[in-house]
């Protein structure tokens, strides 16, 4: 069933979005319903704002008036949540509120993903598939935050760097 969880955005009257946060937690606490509806967010960032007495960190809300909530879509969890108070609707056509796709959920900085990857910069590397398949080379760069590799490659008699996704390169040993 989890796999089926998916974003959807909920919108909510200006300034209530944290007593609909709690709302929506405390009446899935009560029915029990924690395996369909397993998160409910409302995205911030920290800002800091210059002011008479000098600089002060504050904590904004990203989209005001929405709450996000991870649930499994079904009619009942539709109308828990379409049902507590301040809450005005899903974001979609009509009353089907339509999932945020998972490239949306990661540029919202929503759900973090720890990334392991089996080698670190200057490791010996083979790259497993794309059109450099079974190529050699050398780890240059990590980017985590974009799920790259940048390698460099042998062809032609030069070095050639590749970027590649995380998951294209394995560690060899020597």
């Amino acid at each position: 069933m989890a796999d089926n969880a998916k974003w959807y955005v909920a919108h909510t009257y200006s300034g209530y979005e944290n007593t609909v946060a709690a709302s929506i937690e405390k009446a899935v606490e009560n029915r029990g319903m924690r395996d369909l509806i397993h998160e409910v967010n409302i995205p911030m960032e920290t800002v800091t704002e210059i002011t008479e007495n000098g600089p002060k960190t504050v904590d904004r809300k990203v989209f005001p008036g929405y709450v996000l909530v991870k649930m499994v879509m079904t009619d009942e969890t539709w109308h828990l949540v379409r049902n507590v108070r301040g809450v005005t609707g899903f974001v979609g056509s009509g009353s089907k509120p339509i999932p945020l796709t998972e490239e949306e959920v990661a540029s919202m900085g929503v759900e973090k993903k720890e990334v392991v990857v089996g080698y670190e910069v200057g490791d010996r590397v083979k790259i497993t598939e794309g059109a450099l398949e079974s190529f050699l080379g050398a780890v240059e760069e990590i980017d985590l935050e974009r799920s790259k590799v940048r390698v460099v490659v042998e062809m032609f008699g030069r070095e050639t760097p590749v970027e590649l996704e995380l998951d294209q390169v394995e560690r060899v040993d020597d």
